[in-house]
């Protein structure tokens, strides 16, 4: 009997349709048809510990890998990940994922975590195995191999955390193709093809790694430290036409970082794709696309392009320097880019960050009124324009202006793992009540009665539930405070949202059924 399984295991992430989990697909790619191995989705079993239990009960599993998204994974991550320390101490126990690269250090002082993989594993989690399962050495020379291995954080025989230094984005039309007909064993594929406001069978896919950019506040930043690679287009053209001949896919959600880096790439893929009644959904930045022109937009509305998540944060420029924004982009290309989609005829689904740090409280109040003014500015120019407000949760690189800056202001992260999964942690996570100090409760209760108040007098059109009579009661309710401006006590619209079940995007990604 074989005693070196390995079980890969994805956490929930939330409680509606899911998507499939590219995450743990990635990596178990990266060891399929050497190792064998497990797949567990916390997404769907009804009692996913219990799942985790029956296999490693078997004596044949060495090895727990869990991935780690911050929020809501957490809630299972961390205690599952307990339970199997306790339960099987011999167990090793792998984490990859954002949460567990930006947070190495709380996860490796917890005991409860061997080994991290601190970014993409289609080279460090083989290679970790390899020695693992490799040749017997002193932990002398483990320590050395170890070091050797890129993207990898490990304790060494002197008891030190060691990050080694970072991989080069490898190309990624030369890494294995994802084992989806393996998951379908597990979880039927159709399970994760869901019926969105884009289309009856939705697919979720991943094209490249990374961002060009190096944003204060983005968490991919420590993590790909501003590179980018991206499949070729035939190559992710091969993909879309697997999901459409074998489970008719109609429409495809692009979960990358930034999926519209490269032109060339996206006008590819819009011309091999243009016939095929297919629509997208992926992000961008608005100093990247505003390069494209008129024709080449309405060439992606043609090829499918139905709506683009658009990282504004706001549109004041000295506070898009504070967040080291990077790039061309200002408060003047927001609004002339809002205009020129409204024009394409793709919807462009722009966020904001509100709340950021300031000298003083009269500041930082100031800016909030700016941005909500501003937001109201782009949905006159565009009213199609989707917004998503997000409060500042600090993920800043450290070394930067703004690490020191909230640092200043007496921000501090949790110092233990159990600290991560309070429910007032996971809203910072969220990005809706970031703890922040500066932020006080009255600038937060102003932010989410402006947020209540637009999202009923423009509802999302990715809740495609919210339409017909629903969609105008809720109009009626939210005219005369959106116009006046008095967002107070929304609490008529609240109820309507409350009724109907309103899905906020930013918060469980659109609905989906």
């Amino acid at each position: 009997m074989k005693n070196n399984k390995i079980l890969i295991f994805n956490p929930k992430s939330g409680n509606a349709k899911h998507r499939i989990p590219n995450s743990i697909l990635q990596v178990a790619a990266s060891i399929h048809g050497k190792y064998e191995y497990v797949l567990v989705d916390g997404n769907l079993e009804k009692d996913p510990f219990l799942k985790i239990l029956n296999y490693l009960e078997t004596g044949e599993y060495k090895y727990f890998c869990s991935t780690v998204m911050p929020g809501p994974q957490l809630r299972q991550a961390i205690p599952f990940t307990k339970k199997v320390r306790k339960l099987f101490s011999n167990t090793i126990i792998i984490w990859g994922g954002y949460f567990a690269s930006n947070q190495y250090g709380v996860c490796m002082d917890s005991n409860l975590v061997d080994y991290i993989v601190n970014g993409p594993g289609d080279v460090t989690f083989p290679s970790l195995l390899d020695i693992l399962e490799g040749e017997k050495l002193d932990k002398i020379a483990i320590d050395k191999k170890l070091g050797e291995i890129e993207n990898l954080v490990f304790r060494n025989n002197d008891g030190n955390i060691v990050k080694t230094k970072k991989e080069q984005l490898l190309d990624q039309d030369t890494l294995p193709n994802l084992p989806y007909t393996y998951l379908d064993t597990f979880y039927p594929l159709k399970n994760y093809l869901a019926k969105t406001f884009m289309g009856k069978t939705t697919l979720s896919y991943h094209s490249s790694m990374g961002c060009p950019f190096t944003c204060s506040f983005c968490g991919i930043v420590p993590i790909f430290g501003g590179r980018w690679k991206g499949k070729s287009a035939e190559g992710m053209y091969h993909d879309v036409k697997y999901f459409k001949e074998k489970h008719n896919i109609d429409a495809i959600e692009f979960h990358d970082n930034n999926f519209f880096t490269s032109k060339k790439r996206v006008l590819e893929f819009s011309n091999l794709i243009l016939n095929d009644n297919i629509k997208y959904w992926g992000e961008g930045r608005i100093d990247t696309l505003n390069k494209y022109s008129d024709d080449e937009l309405k060439l992606m509305k043609q090829a499918g392009c139905e709506m683009i998540f658009l990282g504004a944060e706001t549109g004041n420029d000295e506070v898009l320097k504070q967040m080291n924004k990077g790039g061309t982009q200002s408060g003047k290309m927001i609004k002339e880019f809002a205009a020129r989609m409204g024009k394409s005829g793709i919807i462009a689904e722009m966020s904001f960050v509100l709340g950021m740090p300031a000298d003083t409280e009269e500041q930082v109040y100031k800016q909030i009124l700016w941005d909500i003014n501003f937001i109201k500015e782009i949905k006159e120019i565009n009213p199609d324009t989707e917004i998503i407000i997000y409060l500042y949760s600090p993920t800043p690189t450290k070394g930067s202006k703004l690490y020191q800056q909230i640092l200043d202001a007496g921000f501090s992260f949790p110092e233990t793992l159990e600290e991560w999964i309070l429910p007032s942690w996971e809203n910072f996570d969220l990005r809706k009540n970031p703890l922040t100090p500066w932020l006080k409760p009255y600038m937060i209760d102003t932010i989410k009665n402006f947020e209540t108040v637009l999202n009923g007098k423009y509802p999302t059109v990715s809740d495609f539930r919210i339409h017909g009579y629903k969609k105008k009661a809720l109009g009626l309710v939210s005219n005369w405070r959106y116009k006046t401006g008095f967002y107070k006590f929304p609490y008529e619209i609240k109820v309507l949202h409350r009724l109907w079940k309103y899905r906020q995007p930013e918060i469980e990604g659109f609905y989906s059924e």
